[in-house]
C-alpha cells in the first residue's frame, strides 16, 4: 500500500468513526457546548463540514490549475458556520456524511499528476496536493475529541499522533517557546525508547508520551501526564515546576519543505 492509499485508508476510517459519533446525537445534543470556547457541538459540526467542502476546492485546484480559494473569505466561513450550527441532528449528520462522501470522491478521482500540484489554504505556506490528506485528518481526529461524546485522545491512532507530534516539531516556533526541549517516551517491544527534539528555544525539558504530548502541543490539555525537568538535565528528575503553555498550534497549516511527489512514507 502506498502513501495515498495508507492516507486514504485512514481517512475513511477516521470519518466512519467522526460519523457514528455524529449519528448519536439526539437534537437536544446538538446546542450543548463543545470543548472549543463558543462553539456549541453545532458549530463545530458545521465547521467540518464547511471544511471538507473547503478541501473540494483545493482538489479542484490541483486537477485544473486554476488557483481555488480553500474559502472565499474569513467572513463567509465564518456565517456559514454559524448559519448552520442550530439545524437538527439530523440535518447536521445528512450534511456531514454528504461533503465527506465529496471530498472522498474528490481525492480518489484525483489524477495522479495532481498529487503533485502546489496549492495553497488560508494560510502559507503552500504544499503539495497529497498532503489535504493529512490535513482532514487532523480536522477529523481532533475535533471529534472536542465534540466532547466519548471519543478521547487515548482513541487517537498511533499513525495520526506519530505523524501530527512530528509535523508539529517540524513547525516549531522558536521565538515563542517556552521550553528547551521536547522528549518523546514510547514503548516499543517492552523497552522504553525517547526521541529528543532539541533547540526549540529556552527554557525547561517537557517530557512524556505522544498522546500526552500531542494534547499538550495541540492546547487540548495544560499538560497532563507531562514532567517537566530543568533546562540541560538528563534522567529523570524532579519536577521543574508546572507544565509550561504551549505556544500557539493553530497557525500550523502545513511544515515547509514538503517533498511534492508523495513520499514512500510519511513521516
Amino acid at each position: 500500500m502506498d502513501l495515498l492509499e495508507k492516507l486514504q485508508a485512514e481517512l475513511s476510517a477516521s470519518t466512519e468513526r467522526l460519523l457514528g459519533t455524529a449519528a448519536s446525537f439526539s437534537d437536544a445534543d446538538i446546542p450543548q457546548p463543545s470543548r472549543l470556547p463558543g462553539w456549541t457541538r453545532g458549530h463545530l459540526l458545521t465547521h467540518l463540514a464547511r471544511n471538507a467542502d473547503s478541501l473540494v476546492n483545493l482538489t479542484e485546484w490541483a486537477r485544473t490549475g486554476v488557483e481555488t480559494p480553500q474559502y472565499p473569505d474569513p467572513q463567509s466561513r465564518e456565517a456559514e458556520i454559524e448559519a448552520g450550527a442550530a439545524r437538527s441532528a439530523k440535518e447536521q449528520l445528512a450534511d456531514l456524511e454528504e461533503s465527506s462522501a465529496r471530498l472522498a470522491a474528490a481525492f480518489r478521482d484525483l489524477p495522479a499528476e495532481a498529487w503533485s500540484a502546489v496549492v495553497c489554504g488560508t494560510r502559507p505556506p503552500e504544499h503539495p496536493a497529497w498532503y489535504l490528506l493529512v490535513r482532514r485528518l487532523r480536522e477529523t481526529e481532533i475535533h471529534h475529541v472536542d465534540l466532547g461524546a466519548g471519543y478521547t485522545a487515548a482513541d487517537w491512532p498511533e499513525a495520526f499522533v506519530r505523524r501530527e507530534l512530528h509535523d508539529a516539531m517540524v513547525c516549531w516556533p522558536r521565538e515563542q517557546s517556552p521550553v528547551s526541549e521536547i522528549v518523546v517516551e514510547e514503548t516499543i517491544d517492552d523497552y522504553l525508547h525517547h526521541q529528543v527534539w532539541r533547540d526549540l528555544g529556552s527554557g525547561p525539558v517537557v517530557q512524556g508520551d505522544p498522546w500526552a504530548l500531542l494534547c499538550w502541543v495541540t492546547g487540548r490539555t495544560q499538560g497532563g501526564g507531562l514532567r517537566v525537568m530543568p533546562e540541560g538535565s538528563t534522567g529523570n528528575q524532579p519536577s521543574a515546576g508546572p507544565v509550561p503553555a504551549p505556544p500557539p498550534w493553530m497557525a500550523l497549516t502545513a511544515p515547509p519543505g514538503l517533498p511534492e511527489t508523495p513520499p514512500e512514507e510519511y513521516p
